[in-house]
């Protein structure tokens, strides 16, 4: 009853919060908060029929505090209704926060998995971490497991990071990678197996930083995919290099091979997932049709977040499929369900050439496009396209034909500061760009997946419309249409 009454505490607390919101830039088809905090995706899974996606939570404010575990389900991954909030911190084995984690469907039980937060001295930043499980047989109401902690303590070389656990089952054993860093800062992802999901042995380290990739790796995730082994993590500690980890943190994956037997893992190096301002700890669910689907914080630690002002803070990206390409690259594609979403459908303009600018306009807030450049006989520079405001503001996404370069550019669009991001690509003379934008994200799909940018955008002018440009020659545009699309939280 203890839990109970934390998690109607909470839920009194939302509902009073909502009412009090600014909506301006509240999104239309991406999940968030009712109100207050939101960070790193947790829990992605489908039970009973339905997709649930929990989250880092602080339902007492807008600003990160003690991690709660938000909830949301939906039928199709584009239509989610808010759930009661699944886990409040405060007992014994979560004593300062319920962190992240993942769920996995124990013949008919929900399990979610999650780190257990200690904060054994605020002031000199000393904490223990420890990890627990919760258990539902209606996928709503959890309770927390007598045994907690199921994994008291981190191994002995470790520091006191150590959390964000992702399980999965092979064969007759559950499977456990967890973040962790040495004590000598040295970022790692280790692995853990169990009959039960309640006694745990530890395997030893899967994978860790030779130096260059962070003291510390966050929010892993280890999957077959396509013949080949994927561990996705967040290093923290990277520093830029180029256009690449341009953000306080990053996020990227090692693809390679595994042998269970001995604990292998033989992998390639650090690629980053994502290129524009906002993507975090990305995690993963395997559904029924078989497909890899990848869902990402929306948003960044220390940025600009103008939405606090407005009583809510955070987002996650849209869902999107994984799979592999010809050189073993990791692409993401929005998933096919968000079609749903489409409303008035507008084809502007196929097979023409554009030199300088092509505009139309629209008012709507809430759009998918689909613009092909066709760069084989183009002089151009560069090309792409504006999201447009009625005065100054615009968010650009351009091509440097010559450079081969993919940039988007925010810094009229609600930041001011840092605000341009810029990733290689190799366009073989096409350029596809699909993209999903709402009222304070935009996200970047280009050439089927080989680059996304994701990030969010805080426009303050009504919007004017989307201008197609060429600067400098002249370029084919083979297809631009465009859908309005619907709010599923009206």
């Amino acid at each position: 009853m203890f839990t109970l009454n934390k998690i109607q505490q909470a839920e009194k607390h939302l509902e009073e919060a909502s009412k009090q919101m600014n909506l301006r830039y509240r999104l239309g088809y991406h999940i968030m908060p009712p109100a207050n905090w939101l960070n790193d995706p947790n829990g992605l899974v489908q039970f009973n029929g339905e997709f649930h996606a929990f989250y880092q939570h602080h339902p007492y404010d807008e600003n990160w505090g003690p991690m709660h575990w938000g909830h949301v389900k939906s039928k199709d991954l584009v239509h989610w209704e808010h759930c009661p909030v699944a886990l409040a911190p405060g007992d014994d084995c979560d004593k300062d926060g319920c962190f992240s984690g993942s769920a996995v469907d124990n013949n008919g039980e929900l399990t979610l998995i999650y780190t257990g937060h200690h904060v054994l001295d605020k002031e000199k930043d000393i904490i223990y971490q420890n990890q627990n499980i919760a258990v539902s047989t209606d996928g709503i109401h959890f309770e927390k497991a007598g045994e907690n902690p199921v994994i008291a303590n981190a191994p002995s070389d470790s520091s006191m990071h150590f959390r964000d656990p992702k399980v999965w089952k092979h064969e007759d054993h559950w499977y456990m990678v967890v973040g962790n860093s040495t004590m000598d800062k040295v970022g790692r992802v280790i692995l853990y197996r169990s009959l039960n999901l309640r006694s745990w042995e530890y395997i030893g380290v899967l994978a860790q930083s030779d130096g260059t990739v962070g003291y510390m790796w966050e929010c892993p995730d280890f999957f077959e995919l396509d013949g080949k082994s994927v561990l996705l993590f967040s290093p923290q500690g990277m520093e830029p290099e180029g256009d690449s980890y341009q953000n306080l943190f990053q996020t990227g994956s090692l693809i390679g091979d595994y042998d269970y037997e001995t604990n292998t893992f033989a992998h390639g190096s650090f690629t980053e997932l994502d290129h524009g301002h906002d993507f975090y700890a990305v995690q993963t669910l395997l559904d029924d049709k078989g497909r890899r689907i990848a869902i990402g914080w929306m948003d960044m630690w220390e940025s600009n977040m103008p939405t606090k002002a407005d009583g809510w803070s955070g987002a996650l990206t849209i869902p999107r499929v994984l799979t592999l390409g010809a050189n073993q690259e990791l692409l993401m594609n929005p998933v096919e369900e968000l079609k749903l979403l489409r409303q008035a459908e507008h084809i502007e303009c196929t097979n023409e050439i554009i030199s300088g600018s092509y505009l139309v306009e629209t008012k709507e807030e809430l759009l998918e496009i689909k613009a092909v450049f066709n760069l084989e006989n183009s002089d151009s520079e560069t090309v792409g396209l504006k999201i447009r405001g009625i005065n100054q503001e615009e968010t650009i996404i351009s091509y440097d034909i010559k450079k081969q370069t993919l940039t988007l550019d925010c810094s009229n669009s609600g930041k001011k500061e840092d605000g341009i991001r810029r990733t290689a690509l190799n366009a073989n003379e096409q350029l596809h760009l699909h993209i999903f934008l709402d009222r304070s994200s935009i996200e970047v799909f280009a050439n089927e997946g080989q680059k996304t940018m994701t990030s969010r955008i805080y426009p303050t002018e009504e919007r004017l419309g989307i201008e197609l440009f060429s600067n400098n020659g002249e370029v084919l545009v083979q297809d631009f249409t465009y859908w309005e699309l619907k709010d599923i939280w009206k």
